[in-house]
Protein backbone atom coordinates (compact mmCIF):
# COMPACT_ATOMS: atom_id res chain seq x y z
CA UNK A 1 0.00 0.00 0.00
CA UNK A 2 1.39 3.70 -1.17
CA UNK A 3 0.74 6.37 1.06
CA UNK A 4 1.65 9.99 0.47
CA UNK A 5 3.54 9.82 3.62
CA UNK A 6 6.54 7.71 1.96
CA UNK A 7 9.34 9.36 0.12
CA UNK A 8 10.38 7.19 -3.45
CA UNK A 9 14.19 8.21 -4.13
CA UNK A 10 15.09 7.80 -7.66
CA UNK A 11 19.47 7.59 -7.97
CA UNK A 12 20.24 8.85 -11.64
CA UNK A 13 18.99 11.99 -13.35
CA UNK A 14 18.66 10.38 -17.33
CA UNK A 15 15.79 9.80 -19.16
CA UNK A 16 14.52 6.68 -17.48
CA UNK A 17 15.13 8.23 -14.30
CA UNK A 18 12.66 11.43 -15.56
CA UNK A 19 10.61 9.18 -17.02
CA UNK A 20 10.06 7.39 -13.50
CA UNK A 21 9.23 10.65 -11.99
CA UNK A 22 6.74 11.63 -14.31
CA UNK A 23 4.80 8.34 -14.10
CA UNK A 24 4.99 7.95 -10.26
CA UNK A 25 3.22 11.70 -10.47
CA UNK A 26 0.79 10.47 -13.45
CA UNK A 27 -0.06 7.45 -11.80
CA UNK A 28 -1.13 9.38 -8.56
CA UNK A 29 1.52 8.67 -6.04
CA UNK A 30 1.20 11.95 -3.63
CA UNK A 31 4.44 11.39 -1.42
CA UNK A 32 7.73 12.66 -1.81
CA UNK A 33 9.86 12.40 -5.34
CA UNK A 34 13.37 12.71 -4.89
CA UNK A 35 15.26 12.76 -8.25
CA UNK A 36 19.45 12.85 -7.77
CA UNK A 37 21.54 13.78 -10.99
CA UNK A 38 25.27 13.77 -11.25
CA UNK A 39 25.11 16.33 -14.18
CA UNK A 40 24.26 20.17 -13.43
CA UNK A 41 22.23 19.84 -16.39
CA UNK A 42 18.70 18.70 -16.05
CA UNK A 43 17.79 15.32 -17.28
CA UNK A 44 18.35 14.83 -21.19
CA UNK A 45 17.88 12.45 -24.17
CA UNK A 46 21.30 11.10 -25.30
CA UNK A 47 20.17 9.98 -28.96
CA UNK A 48 20.83 13.61 -29.98
CA UNK A 49 24.42 13.81 -28.67
CA UNK A 50 25.86 11.94 -31.47
CA UNK A 51 22.69 12.91 -34.14
CA UNK A 52 21.02 16.35 -34.65
CA UNK A 53 22.58 18.11 -31.43
CA UNK A 54 26.27 17.30 -32.66
CA UNK A 55 25.43 17.57 -36.57
CA UNK A 56 23.76 21.56 -35.28
CA UNK A 57 20.58 20.43 -36.46
CA UNK A 58 18.91 20.58 -33.48
CA UNK A 59 19.00 23.31 -30.42
CA UNK A 60 20.73 22.64 -27.05
CA UNK A 61 16.83 22.78 -25.58
CA UNK A 62 15.29 20.27 -27.60
CA UNK A 63 17.66 17.27 -25.59
CA UNK A 64 15.93 17.86 -22.73
CA UNK A 65 12.84 15.36 -21.12
CA UNK A 66 10.78 18.30 -19.62
CA UNK A 67 11.56 22.12 -19.24
CA UNK A 68 12.90 23.06 -16.26
CA UNK A 69 9.97 24.41 -14.67
CA UNK A 70 7.94 21.11 -15.26
CA UNK A 71 10.14 19.60 -12.03
CA UNK A 72 9.13 21.97 -9.55
CA UNK A 73 5.35 22.38 -10.64
CA UNK A 74 4.98 18.62 -10.34
CA UNK A 75 6.51 18.60 -6.60
CA UNK A 76 9.73 16.71 -7.94
CA UNK A 77 12.48 17.46 -5.74
CA UNK A 78 15.67 17.59 -7.88
CA UNK A 79 19.28 17.68 -6.98
CA UNK A 80 21.60 18.46 -9.69
CA UNK A 81 25.04 18.23 -9.71
CA UNK A 82 24.57 15.50 -6.66
CA UNK A 83 26.56 12.38 -6.07
CA UNK A 84 25.36 9.97 -3.96
CA UNK A 85 28.39 7.66 -2.49
CA UNK A 86 26.33 4.98 -0.22
CA UNK A 87 23.18 3.17 0.36
CA UNK A 88 22.84 1.44 3.56
CA UNK A 89 19.68 -0.88 3.20
CA UNK A 90 19.31 -1.34 6.78
CA UNK A 91 18.37 2.35 7.48
CA UNK A 92 17.23 2.71 3.90
CA UNK A 93 18.86 5.72 3.57
CA UNK A 94 21.10 7.06 0.60
CA UNK A 95 23.84 9.43 1.29
CA UNK A 96 24.99 12.58 -0.95
CA UNK A 97 29.05 12.48 -1.36
CA UNK A 98 29.79 15.96 -1.07
CA UNK A 99 28.08 16.89 2.10
CA UNK A 100 27.13 13.35 3.48
CA UNK A 101 23.69 14.40 3.79
CA UNK A 102 21.47 11.22 4.68
CA UNK A 103 18.19 11.14 2.60
CA UNK A 104 15.75 8.11 3.62
CA UNK A 105 13.60 6.26 1.69
CA UNK A 106 10.47 3.87 1.17
CA UNK A 107 11.88 2.42 -2.33
CA UNK A 108 14.37 3.21 -4.21
CA UNK A 109 14.91 2.92 -7.94
CA UNK A 110 18.27 2.92 -9.39
CA UNK A 111 19.26 4.25 -13.36
CA UNK A 112 22.68 5.04 -12.83
CA UNK A 113 23.08 4.71 -16.44
CA UNK A 114 26.70 3.18 -17.55
CA UNK A 115 29.77 5.18 -18.50
CA UNK A 116 32.15 5.15 -21.74
CA UNK A 117 35.30 2.37 -21.71
CA UNK A 118 38.17 3.96 -21.79
CA UNK A 119 41.60 2.92 -23.82
CA UNK A 120 44.24 1.26 -21.56
CA UNK A 121 47.05 2.72 -23.89
CA UNK A 122 49.58 5.50 -23.71
CA UNK A 123 48.38 8.85 -24.58
CA UNK A 124 45.17 8.89 -23.43
CA UNK A 125 45.84 11.96 -20.99
CA UNK A 126 46.38 13.82 -24.36
CA UNK A 127 43.91 17.26 -24.77
CA UNK A 128 42.56 15.99 -28.05
CA UNK A 129 40.86 12.30 -26.51
CA UNK A 130 37.81 12.61 -26.47
CA UNK A 131 34.55 10.64 -25.32
CA UNK A 132 30.84 10.89 -26.44
CA UNK A 133 28.60 9.84 -23.15
CA UNK A 134 27.17 13.50 -21.38
CA UNK A 135 26.02 16.40 -23.21
CA UNK A 136 29.10 17.87 -21.66
CA UNK A 137 31.07 15.54 -24.39
CA UNK A 138 28.77 16.41 -26.90
CA UNK A 139 29.13 20.45 -26.89
CA UNK A 140 33.04 19.62 -27.14
CA UNK A 141 33.13 17.28 -29.90
CA UNK A 142 30.83 19.59 -31.71
CA UNK A 143 33.37 22.53 -31.62
CA UNK A 144 36.28 20.13 -32.89
CA UNK A 145 34.65 18.86 -35.44
CA UNK A 146 33.97 22.54 -36.49
CA UNK A 147 37.69 23.20 -36.28
CA UNK A 148 38.76 19.60 -38.47
CA UNK A 149 36.01 20.27 -40.93
CA UNK A 150 37.46 24.02 -41.26
CA UNK A 151 40.85 23.10 -41.18
CA UNK A 152 40.96 19.63 -43.03
CA UNK A 153 41.83 18.06 -39.61
CA UNK A 154 41.64 14.37 -39.33
CA UNK A 155 39.99 12.96 -36.12
CA UNK A 156 40.71 9.13 -35.91
CA UNK A 157 37.58 6.87 -34.28
CA UNK A 158 38.25 3.73 -32.18
CA UNK A 159 35.58 1.42 -32.45
CA UNK A 160 32.98 0.74 -35.30
CA UNK A 161 29.84 0.93 -33.29
CA UNK A 162 26.63 2.65 -33.36
CA UNK A 163 28.67 5.86 -31.46
CA UNK A 164 32.03 5.22 -33.49
CA UNK A 165 29.61 5.41 -36.72
CA UNK A 166 27.02 8.05 -36.32
CA UNK A 167 30.28 10.32 -35.32
CA UNK A 168 32.04 9.45 -38.51
CA UNK A 169 29.40 10.92 -40.63
CA UNK A 170 28.67 13.60 -38.56
CA UNK A 171 32.50 14.19 -38.70
CA UNK A 172 32.45 14.06 -42.94
CA UNK A 173 29.63 16.48 -42.76
CA UNK A 174 31.76 18.59 -41.22
CA UNK A 175 34.02 17.89 -43.76
CA UNK A 176 36.85 16.72 -41.40
CA UNK A 177 39.34 13.25 -42.54
CA UNK A 178 38.14 10.51 -40.41
CA UNK A 179 39.62 6.96 -39.98
CA UNK A 180 38.00 4.07 -38.20
CA UNK A 181 40.05 1.55 -36.51
CA UNK A 182 37.87 -1.68 -35.65
CA UNK A 183 39.28 -5.49 -34.36
CA UNK A 184 36.25 -6.81 -35.50
CA UNK A 185 36.17 -7.80 -39.62
CA UNK A 186 33.49 -5.32 -40.31
CA UNK A 187 31.58 -2.52 -38.40
CA UNK A 188 28.73 -3.30 -35.83
CA UNK A 189 30.05 -6.96 -36.11
CA UNK A 190 28.75 -7.98 -32.05
CA UNK A 191 25.27 -6.52 -33.29
CA UNK A 192 24.39 -7.23 -36.80
CA UNK A 193 26.91 -9.96 -37.73
CA UNK A 194 29.02 -9.86 -40.73
CA UNK A 195 26.32 -9.69 -43.36
CA UNK A 196 25.06 -6.86 -42.70
CA UNK A 197 27.99 -5.11 -40.91
CA UNK A 198 29.39 -4.38 -44.66
CA UNK A 199 26.69 -2.13 -46.03
CA UNK A 200 27.44 -0.23 -43.67
CA UNK A 201 30.86 -0.05 -44.62
CA UNK A 202 30.08 0.51 -48.01
CA UNK A 203 27.71 3.64 -46.72
CA UNK A 204 30.89 5.22 -45.04
CA UNK A 205 33.33 4.52 -48.02
CA UNK A 206 31.09 6.19 -50.46
CA UNK A 207 31.62 9.06 -48.09
CA UNK A 208 35.81 8.92 -47.35
CA UNK A 209 35.51 7.65 -44.11
CA UNK A 210 38.73 5.11 -43.92
CA UNK A 211 38.37 1.59 -41.77
CA UNK A 212 41.27 -0.37 -40.56
CA UNK A 213 40.27 -3.93 -39.55
CA UNK A 214 41.44 -6.28 -37.57
CA UNK A 215 43.74 -4.37 -35.39
CA UNK A 216 43.78 -2.09 -32.21
CA UNK A 217 45.05 1.11 -31.27
CA UNK A 218 48.18 0.81 -29.31
CA UNK A 219 49.41 3.93 -28.71
CA UNK A 220 48.43 7.72 -29.25
CA UNK A 221 51.26 9.84 -29.70
CA UNK A 222 51.42 13.29 -29.12
CA UNK A 223 53.46 17.01 -28.46
CA UNK A 224 52.96 19.75 -26.30
CA UNK A 225 50.30 17.81 -24.83
CA UNK A 226 48.20 17.39 -28.65
CA UNK A 227 47.58 14.71 -30.64
CA UNK A 228 49.36 14.16 -33.77
CA UNK A 229 49.12 10.53 -34.48
CA UNK A 230 47.32 6.78 -33.48
CA UNK A 231 49.52 4.03 -33.74
CA UNK A 232 47.76 0.59 -34.56
CA UNK A 233 49.45 -3.22 -33.56
CA UNK A 234 50.16 -3.86 -37.09
CA UNK A 235 52.86 -1.24 -36.76
CA UNK A 236 50.64 1.31 -38.80
CA UNK A 237 50.74 5.04 -37.78
CA UNK A 238 47.66 7.53 -38.76
CA UNK A 239 47.53 10.93 -38.73
CA UNK A 240 45.43 12.65 -36.15
CA UNK A 241 44.40 16.02 -34.71
CA UNK A 242 41.77 14.06 -32.58
CA UNK A 243 40.98 10.61 -31.14
CA UNK A 244 37.58 9.38 -29.88
CA UNK A 245 37.64 6.60 -27.82
CA UNK A 246 34.08 4.69 -29.08
CA UNK A 247 34.65 1.07 -27.69
CA UNK A 248 31.50 0.17 -25.55
CA UNK A 249 30.21 1.52 -21.93
CA UNK A 250 29.80 -0.13 -18.63
CA UNK A 251 27.18 -0.45 -16.30
CA UNK A 252 27.67 1.89 -13.26
CA UNK A 253 26.87 -0.14 -10.76
CA UNK A 254 29.23 0.48 -7.94
CA UNK A 255 26.89 2.12 -5.96
CA UNK A 256 24.65 -1.47 -5.85
CA UNK A 257 27.88 -3.29 -5.80
CA UNK A 258 28.65 -1.26 -2.39
CA UNK A 259 25.14 -1.96 -1.18
CA UNK A 260 25.22 -5.45 -1.69
CA UNK A 261 22.93 -6.07 -4.18
CA UNK A 262 23.14 -8.62 -6.93
CA UNK A 263 25.24 -8.25 -10.09
CA UNK A 264 25.31 -10.16 -13.35
CA UNK A 265 27.67 -12.09 -14.62
CA UNK A 266 29.66 -10.55 -18.06
CA UNK A 267 27.88 -12.94 -20.12
CA UNK A 268 24.50 -11.24 -18.92
CA UNK A 269 25.82 -7.78 -19.25
CA UNK A 270 27.19 -7.32 -16.26
CA UNK A 271 24.44 -5.16 -14.62
CA UNK A 272 22.07 -5.08 -11.24
CA UNK A 273 20.31 -8.18 -11.28
CA UNK A 274 16.63 -7.41 -11.80
CA UNK A 275 13.46 -9.64 -11.82
CA UNK A 276 10.60 -9.40 -14.44
CA UNK A 277 9.31 -6.17 -12.54
CA UNK A 278 12.44 -4.86 -12.57
CA UNK A 279 13.07 -5.20 -8.67
CA UNK A 280 16.74 -5.95 -7.31
CA UNK A 281 17.64 -8.67 -5.05
CA UNK A 282 16.11 -5.98 -2.34
CA UNK A 283 12.72 -5.64 -2.51
CA UNK A 284 12.58 -2.09 -2.20
CA UNK A 285 15.17 -1.17 -4.35
CA UNK A 286 14.27 -1.19 -8.47
CA UNK A 287 16.73 -1.03 -11.49
CA UNK A 288 16.23 0.06 -14.68
CA UNK A 289 17.98 1.29 -18.15
CA UNK A 290 21.38 0.74 -18.76
CA UNK A 291 22.23 -0.44 -15.82
CA UNK A 292 20.03 -3.14 -15.14
CA UNK A 293 19.97 -6.66 -16.52
CA UNK A 294 16.53 -7.76 -17.09
CA UNK A 295 15.09 -11.39 -18.04
CA UNK A 296 13.51 -11.82 -21.06
CA UNK A 297 11.76 -15.09 -21.26
CA UNK A 298 11.39 -14.50 -25.17
CA UNK A 299 15.07 -15.60 -25.36
CA UNK A 300 15.18 -17.45 -22.79
CA UNK A 301 17.86 -15.44 -21.58
CA UNK A 302 18.76 -12.18 -19.35
CA UNK A 303 19.63 -8.83 -21.00
CA UNK A 304 20.93 -5.29 -20.49
CA UNK A 305 19.99 -2.89 -23.23
CA UNK A 306 21.92 0.60 -23.64
CA UNK A 307 19.57 1.82 -26.11
CA UNK A 308 17.24 4.64 -25.59
CA UNK A 309 14.01 2.92 -25.73
CA UNK A 310 14.67 0.78 -22.68
CA UNK A 311 15.45 4.01 -20.59
CA UNK A 312 11.61 5.09 -22.09
CA UNK A 313 9.80 2.49 -21.25
CA UNK A 314 11.69 0.87 -18.44
CA UNK A 315 11.80 4.16 -15.92
CA UNK A 316 8.36 4.39 -16.35
CA UNK A 317 7.82 0.35 -15.70
CA UNK A 318 9.48 1.02 -12.35
CA UNK A 319 7.46 3.30 -11.38
CA UNK A 320 4.54 1.21 -11.70
CA UNK A 321 6.21 -1.76 -9.96
CA UNK A 322 7.00 0.88 -7.19
CA UNK A 323 3.81 1.75 -6.60
CA UNK A 324 2.74 -2.09 -6.55
CA UNK A 325 1.13 -2.12 -9.88
CA UNK A 326 1.40 -5.24 -11.92
CA UNK A 327 4.67 -5.26 -14.07
CA UNK A 328 5.90 -8.08 -16.49
CA UNK A 329 8.94 -5.89 -18.67
CA UNK A 330 9.27 -7.97 -21.30
CA UNK A 331 9.67 -4.55 -24.44
CA UNK A 332 11.23 -6.31 -27.19
CA UNK A 333 14.85 -4.48 -27.68
CA UNK A 334 14.44 -1.32 -30.32
CA UNK A 335 17.03 0.75 -31.49
CA UNK A 336 17.52 3.24 -34.34
CA UNK A 337 20.33 5.22 -36.35
CA UNK A 338 20.32 7.94 -38.54
CA UNK A 339 23.66 7.85 -40.61
CA UNK A 340 23.85 10.52 -43.77
CA UNK A 341 20.96 9.30 -45.83
CA UNK A 342 20.42 6.30 -44.05
CA UNK A 343 17.94 5.47 -41.67
CA UNK A 344 18.09 2.59 -39.41
CA UNK A 345 15.24 0.87 -37.05
CA UNK A 346 15.97 -2.80 -35.14
CA UNK A 347 13.90 -4.97 -33.08
CA UNK A 348 15.34 -8.05 -31.40
CA UNK A 349 18.05 -10.18 -30.28
CA UNK A 350 20.35 -11.85 -32.46
CA UNK A 351 23.81 -12.10 -31.81
CA UNK A 352 26.65 -13.75 -33.90
CA UNK A 353 26.29 -17.29 -33.30
CA UNK A 354 22.40 -17.31 -32.16
CA UNK A 355 21.00 -17.65 -36.13
CA UNK A 356 21.59 -19.64 -38.88
CA UNK A 357 20.50 -17.61 -41.59
CA UNK A 358 19.67 -13.94 -42.62
CA UNK A 359 16.94 -13.02 -44.86
CA UNK A 360 16.91 -10.19 -47.39
CA UNK A 361 13.36 -8.43 -48.06
CA UNK A 362 14.12 -5.78 -51.10
CA UNK A 363 17.65 -4.26 -52.07
CA UNK A 364 20.59 -4.56 -50.10
CA UNK A 365 22.33 -2.37 -52.92
CA UNK A 366 20.06 0.41 -52.89
CA UNK A 367 19.67 0.73 -48.88
CA UNK A 368 16.17 0.12 -48.65
CA UNK A 369 15.62 -3.13 -47.62
CA UNK A 370 14.06 -5.16 -44.04
CA UNK A 371 17.02 -8.25 -43.07
CA UNK A 372 15.50 -11.03 -40.59
CA UNK A 373 17.58 -13.06 -38.31
CA UNK A 374 16.39 -16.40 -38.23
CA UNK A 375 17.33 -19.42 -36.40
CA UNK A 376 15.64 -22.64 -37.72
CA UNK A 377 12.78 -20.52 -39.53
CA UNK A 378 12.07 -18.80 -36.28
CA UNK A 379 12.58 -14.67 -36.91
CA UNK A 380 15.18 -13.42 -33.82
CA UNK A 381 15.30 -9.63 -34.96
CA UNK A 382 14.58 -7.81 -38.44
CA UNK A 383 16.45 -4.38 -39.05
CA UNK A 384 14.35 -2.04 -41.48
CA UNK A 385 16.89 0.45 -43.38
CA UNK A 386 14.89 3.48 -45.24
CA UNK A 387 11.89 1.53 -44.97
CA UNK A 388 8.94 2.83 -42.39
CA UNK A 389 6.51 1.95 -40.45
CA UNK A 390 7.25 -1.84 -40.16
CA UNK A 391 8.19 -2.39 -36.68
CA UNK A 392 4.93 -3.33 -35.38
CA UNK A 393 4.90 -6.30 -37.88
CA UNK A 394 8.44 -6.98 -37.11
CA UNK A 395 7.95 -7.44 -33.51
CA UNK A 396 4.87 -9.49 -33.90
CA UNK A 397 7.24 -11.90 -35.89
CA UNK A 398 9.58 -11.74 -33.61
CA UNK A 399 7.10 -12.35 -30.26
CA UNK A 400 4.90 -15.06 -32.15
CA UNK A 401 7.76 -17.58 -31.83
CA UNK A 402 6.50 -19.62 -34.85
CA UNK A 403 8.30 -21.05 -37.77
CA UNK A 404 8.06 -18.35 -40.89
CA UNK A 405 7.63 -19.24 -44.52
CA UNK A 406 11.44 -17.72 -45.40
CA UNK A 407 10.65 -17.40 -48.94
CA UNK A 408 7.39 -15.21 -48.08
CA UNK A 409 9.79 -13.84 -45.81
CA UNK A 410 11.91 -12.45 -48.11
CA UNK A 411 9.00 -11.51 -50.94
CA UNK A 412 8.18 -7.87 -50.68
CA UNK A 413 4.81 -7.97 -52.43
CA UNK A 414 3.74 -10.22 -48.97
CA UNK A 415 2.31 -8.00 -46.84
CA UNK A 416 4.53 -8.72 -42.78
CA UNK A 417 1.35 -8.71 -40.93
CA UNK A 418 -0.12 -11.58 -43.11
CA UNK A 419 3.09 -13.81 -41.91
CA UNK A 420 2.82 -13.42 -37.94
CA UNK A 421 0.62 -16.49 -36.91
Amino acid sequence: MVDADQTFVIVGGGLAGAKAAETLRAEGFTGRVILICDERDHPYERPPLSKGYLLGKEERDSVFVHEPAWYARNDIELHLGQTVDRIDRTAKTVRFGDDGTLVRYDKLLIVTGAEPRRLDIPGTDLAGVHHLRRLAHAERLKGVLTSLGRDNGHIVIAGAGWIGLEVAAAAREYGAEVTVIEPAPTPLHGALGPELGNVFAELHRERGVRFHFGVQLTEIVGQDGMVLAARTDDGEEHPAHDVLAAIGAAPRTGLAEAAGLEIADRAHGGGIVVDERLRTSDPDIYAAGDVASFPLALFGTRLRVEHWANALNGGPAAARAMLGKDVTYDRVPYFFTDQYDLGMEYSGWAPPGSYDEVVIRGDAGKREFIAFWVRQGHVLAGMNVNVWDVTEPIQKLIRAGAPVDLDALADPHVPLDSLAP
